[in-house]
């Protein structure tokens, strides 16, 4: 034995190496994991007070703007000027040179930018003013298009013109100088844009019947223009806007008061590419110690990115063979391709920016949006009137590029101090008996998952006793191992059959005391008619046995279409659509599934010889679902809708299924509904009902 224990503190010394070396590796990759982080959450932080600052930065300044005697003068004066071309009307020959210079100019540019050809009529102008000042303005603007600001006097000798010749040299200064694309005054009554310096196809159209009155300049007007917000900065958040081409525009505006009226709402229109340039440090990620893979970007509450990412401005090809790979749509990819930007078109939806949008800031290691492992740091931003999140990431394969140099030395020292010990173990081998040999063998059987490894006993030494101590372990092992198997499996089935999947994973986590609220899920009740004076003069067996056969029928259905049972109670059938896991059309699915039971309670009646009919009531609304009890517990509902929708059963008509008004306005296009009128509900009064007769 003194040869096998040799050979035992050799192996424990090859294994004190091969520990330490692991344990060193380890080590050195959490250090460097952390000044990632460190260095990523310090990036993300320095952009976040950027992107903070400029926008505080232009609040304060169009506050100032607002505030102005310029502004508010030329405001009052713009107003009455374009009041007055308004009442003018505008002759048809200029009307009709209007109408030609869009479908020549502008309708083209929509329809590389959309795709296809838009109608002429959606984006003409509506009223005399703009007809007669865009003529003047844009359509014989001797400038380019870029340039038409540079026009101050139309020379058409209107009071709108002598207006402007006065204060468009002046509001022009002050747009350049304070950094805004285009800066833009609005008339709260009329909904016009009475002045814009750029001069774009907005000019003077109106934001309440006109081509722009869903856009976001549009709702920056609107919430400015109410008296609440008279000291108030409203920001619009970035949507593609299409006097710009299709680029992406943000609108903050300040409403213009004169004499404690709000006269106008002044409006500065913020192209995305100073954001993109804050957030991309003017596309010099290296410079900035991103190094050849990391980034930071902008998402918003769509998960739609307010900031290019690196990709797009590096390699283009490489950009879209990645969107396609990670399985972007096509038309996402065509957007990008025709609007020439992944503003406001590519999604990122991840851990990262789905935590961030929640308000949480935190660092890990993810599944970037390229679909490679990433390390990021992720927040949310402090703007008031949008909801944006800042991820800074880098590739995890080139943050840890040391550390696989480190592995890759670790296993050459560690392949050469292998070598040396086969080498020893080869020359005391000779001193090892066959038994050892074969017990290693079956050993490394049991490791790889063969849990019938066996070795024979060939002696009665130590290793011989060894051997059959593993013998025994090895059927010993293997036999628990089969009662183990097969009581997590009726455990896993029993658990099944009572909670929901996803809730039986949470409480197979540790979760205890589970209860969720669901926004808006659809309740469904059925009862079946004449089935106590039915069980009455049934034998209790064949009671159970039609229940169970019906029941059974429902499940099935309720699989099929994506509904969760929750309870049943004698001959009453309780289930639920939109939870756990939330469901779009979650009404008409339950009133397919309402209207599957009332069949399959007839065909199962049919087919047992009974009458017996089905009575069912749905309800769309809030609920709160959780888990009841310690032992023999259960996933139950709570709340209004589900009373609701047990009084539509309870009032409801055999063979039919009655609903609420908030399942009939979602499905009355798809169903045909037969209006009942109010009908009393216990602890609610009168309450609006319709049929679905069958």
């Amino acid at each position: 034995m003194a040869a096998k224990l040799f050979t035992t503190l050799v192996l424990l010394g090859a294994a004190a190496i091969l520990v330490t070396g692991v344990l060193g590796y380890f080590r050195a990759r959490d250090a460097i994991e952390k000044a990632v982080f460190d260095q990523l959450t310090a990036a993300r932080q320095n952009k976040t007070r950027q992107v903070e600052t400029y926008f505080r930065t232009i609040a304060a300044e169009l506050r100032l703007l607002a505030a102005s005697k310029m502004v508010v003068d030329a405001t009052r004066e713009f107003r009455i000027a374009v009041d007055q071309l308004d009442r003018a009307g505008v002759q048809p020959d200029l009307r009709q040179k209007v109408q030609d210079w869009y479908a020549e100019n502008f309708i083209p540019q929509m329809t590389s930018i959309l795709g296809r050809q838009p109608e002429l009529s959606d984006y003409l102008p509506v009223g005399g003013a703009p007809y007669y000042l865009q003529y003047h303005y844009i359509v014989e603007n001797p400038n380019p298009a870029e340039r038409r600001k540079l026009l101050d006097d139309a020379g058409d000798g209107s009071e709108y013109t002598r207006l402007h010749a006065t204060y468009h040299p002046l509001m022009r200064a002050a747009a350049s100088m304070v950094g805004f694309f285009d800066f833009m005054i609005a008339d709260p009554k009329s909904g016009r844009l009475i002045y814009t310096v750029q001069k774009e196809l907005d000019f003077t159209t109106s934001l309440q019947f006109g081509p722009y009155r869903r856009s976001n300049v549009a709702s920056a007007v609107a919430r400015c223009a109410e008296p609440a917000g008279q000291s108030a900065i409203c920001l619009e958040d970035f949507a593609p806007y299409a006097p710009t081409g299709g680029a992406p525009i943000a609108f903050m505006g300040a409403p213009v008061i004169d004499k404690g009226v709000v006269i106008g709402v002044l409006v500065a229109q913020l192209s995305n590419e100073e954001i993109d340039n804050v957030v991309t440090g003017g596309r010099r990620w290296r410079q900035e110690g991103f190094g050849d893979t990391g980034e930071a970007y902008l998402i918003g509450p769509d998960y739609l990115v307010r900031s290019g990412p690196r990709t797009f401005y590096e390699n283009r090809e490489a950009y879209f063979a990645e969107l396609k790979s990670v399985g972007a749509s096509d038309e996402e990819i065509a957007a990008i391709q025709r609007y020439g930007t992944p503003v406001m078109h590519q999604r990122i939806d991840t851990e990262a920016s789905r935590a961030a949008l929640a308000g949480v800031e935190n660092t890990g290691e993810i599944i970037g949006y390229r679909g490679v492992p990433t390390l990021a740091s992720w927040g949310p931003l402090e703007i008031p009137g949008v909801r944006w999140a800042l991820v800074a990431k880098i590739d995890s394969a080139e943050a840890f590029a040391p550390i696989a140099q480190l592995r890759q030395e670790l296993l050459i020292v560690g392949g050469l101090a292998l070598l040396a010990v086969a080498v020893t173990a080869a020359w005391l081998s000779r001193a090892l008996l066959g038994p050892l040999r074969e017990l290693t063998a079956g050993v490394k059987r049991f490791a790889a998952g063969d849990y019938g490894a066996s070795v024979p006993v060939r002696t009665r030494d130590e290793v011989g006793q060894l051997c059959s101590a593993f013998n025994g372990m090895v059927e010993t092992l293997h036999e628990k191992n089969v009662v183990i198997e097969n009581k997590n499996r009726e455990n896993e089935e029993l658990l099944l059959n009572v909670l929901p999947a996803p809730i039986a994973n949470r409480l197979r986590g540790g979760e205890a005391g589970i209860a969720d609220g669901f926004a808006e899920v659809t309740v469904a009740f059925a009862d079946l008619v004449g089935f106590t004076a039915l069980s009455s003069e049934m034998p209790p067996h064949e009671v159970v046995t039609f229940l169970n056969g019906l029941f059974t029928r429902f499940d099935v259905a309720a699989n099929e279409l994506g509904i969760e049972k929750i309870k049943t109670l004698g001959d009453a059938y309780m289930a639920v659509c939109g939870l756990p896991e939330p469901v779009a059309n979650h009404s008409e699915r339950m009133v397919r599934m309402a209207i599957r039971m009332v069949h399959i309670t007839r065909e199962h009646a049919m087919e047992n010889n009974v009458s017996m009919k089905l009575r069912v009531g749905v309800n769309t609304g809030p609920v709160v679902a959780g888990i009841i009890g310690k032992s023999k517990y259960i996933y139950d509902l709570w709340g209004d809708t589900v009373n609701l929708a047990s009084r539509m059963e309870s009032g409801g008509v055999p063979d039919a299924v009655q609903v609420t008004r908030p399942v009939y306005e979602k499905l009355k296009d798809h169903f045909v509904f037969e209006p009942r009128g109010p009908i009393e509900v216990k602890g609610k009064g009168k309450v609006e009902a319709w049929l679905l007769r069958l």
